[in-house]
């Protein structure tokens, strides 16, 4: 008598426990080839990475947990939020009302609510923003690279026409804590620039021939190029070479590049889905590009200076001073150097961030890349849990909020806990570098093993932080 499988073996869960469930009823009837197709599917499974690319979203500047992710309605009344906790679609977790578009995307996300630097230093924005782009502190006796820059050297990327790295704008005032480190300048992160991402005229200049490099000049070149490497030997630095010189010249003819960066082509439906502006854009940029197969791209935005922001000159999340204004902090330094900001509460602010941050989770998740991207977003560190004199709050590390989503990522949840002011982790504290280490982990890197430096020093990334609990 044979054994009749009820579906197809084909459609069978890929786990190596299924598949010994089905080997051991494969002698009643399952056929030789049904059993390795089976076996090489379930091996294929076990190794597969739950992340093929990484999309990082660094809200820089140090944005306020108290008023964002983590509510805390019960804190001393001089020093509590106005912004106060609102459902969300996860029974009993709650946001607080600046992320009203968000709350409805909670079952997507796991909120790490007891983020902090565990080591004194990096509580300023340059070194707590490479402490974020690398998960190495910054007073390490090794620079160490952003984690793009590692996955860049141990990864590459599927896309050929594009760098694998890339930064969305990347030209804020923080742009230089961007840290290739020890490994060779061909992981550098690429930087788009661009003042407003929004503008119709926005175009990748660095990514655009010059008119006497194009055409039969162009092929000219690149043959003679070709024919002086043939002269050399293929070693692996000469390979690399050859490898940069070779996507450096796709990424000059092919015509996928500007495509990528025009956002003309998405509908208009896509484009209200982002929200209107700057922020909007950057953040559908990063679809686009992780869409394209870019392997990890980091959007960086700051709002620019516009006519609708007068005194807008520094439209990050460093809120010294009125950070519960209506409109503009200031353009003078005469309080705590809060200047050139607008209140968290207006549209530039956290109105763009909420509409950006759930537009894309949603189109993400709709064009099933959020199953395998894994969406991290960051910031460097919090803010005081008390008000300063100005009305403004400080630098802090001892407790920030963190988001995670895709990539089997589980959704819905909190992990973590800080104390009824905010201000101390309770419960399951993280550390830039345990954030680090489940970047690795999500994309099946060993952590186990060292890259080396050009003296051929072994150095070892992540291998003493564990992955945060919770997210694999």
């Amino acid at each position: 008598m044979s054994f009749r499988f009820p579906v197809s073996p084909s459609s069978l869960p890929l786990s190596r426990r299924r598949t010994l469930q089905v080997g051991a009823a494969g002698v009643l009837g399952l056929s030789l080839p049904q059993w390795l197709a089976i076996e090489a599917r379930a091996a294929q499974a076990a190794v597969r990475p739950a992340a093929k690319n990484v999309l990082v979203i660094l809200e820089q500047g140090g944005l306020s947990h108290l008023d964002t992710w983590d509510p805390k309605p019960s804190a001393p009344v001089d020093h509590r939020s106005p912004h106060r906790p609102i459902a969300t679609s996860v029974p009993g977790t709650q946001f607080t009302d600046l992320l009203q578009r968000t709350a409805r995307i909670a079952d997507k996300l796991s909120v790490i609510r007891s983020m902090w630097h565990d080591k004194a230093g990096a509580n300023g924005h340059p070194d707590g923003t490479q402490y974020i782009l690398s998960g190495s502190h910054p007073n390490s006796p090794l620079e160490m690279p952003d984690i793009g820059c590692v996955v860049t050297k141990l990864l590459g990327s599927e896309c050929r026409e594009l760098p694998p790295y890339v930064m969305v704008p990347g030209n804020d005032e923080q742009n230089a804590s961007a840290r290739t480190g020890f490994l060779p300048a061909a992981s550098r992160v690429f930087k788009t620039g661009g003042n407003d991402i929004s503008d119709p005229k926005w175009k990748v200049a660095d990514l655009l021939p010059l008119p006497a490099n194009q055409g039969s000049r162009l092929d000219h070149r690149r043959q003679i190029l070709t024919a002086l490497n043939a002269n050399f030997s293929t070693g692996n630095e000469i390979a690399a070479i050859e490898r940069f010189y070779a996507q450096a010249f796709d990424t000059l003819t092919s015509p996928r590049v500007d495509q990528v960066f025009n956002l003309a082509n998405e509908s208009p439906e896509t484009r209200e889905l982002y929200g209107r502006g700057h922020r909007g854009a950057s953040y559908l940029v990063g679809r686009r590009l992780i869409e394209a197969g870019v392997r990890f791209v980091t959007v960086d935005v700051r709002w620019p200076l516009t006519d609708e922001v007068p005194g807008g000159f520094n439209l990050n999340w460093d809120h010294h001073d009125l950070i519960y204004t209506s409109g503009s902090c200031g353009t003078i330094r005469n309080k705590a150097g809060g200047e050139g900001r607008y209140g968290i509460g207006h549209w530039v602010m956290m109105g763009s961030t909420d509409h950006a941050f759930a537009g894309l989770i949603t189109d993400l998740d709709q064009r099933g890349l959020l199953a395998e991207t894994l969406v991290c977003f960051v910031t460097e560190f919090g803010r005081t849990p008390r008000l300063n004199a100005f009305q403004g709050r400080d630098h802090w590390t001892d407790a920030y909020s963190i988001v995670l989503a895709g990539a089997g990522v589980p959704g819905g949840q909190v992990i973590g806990k800080t104390d009824e002011d905010g201000g101390h982790v309770l419960d399951a504290p993280s550390t830039p570098e345990n954030y680090a280490a489940t970047v690795y982990e999500k994309l099946g890197i060993d952590r186990s093993k060292p890259l080396y430096t050009n003296t051929n020093r072994p150095v070892y990334f992540a291998h003493h932080a564990e992955p945060i609990s919770g997210v694999l």
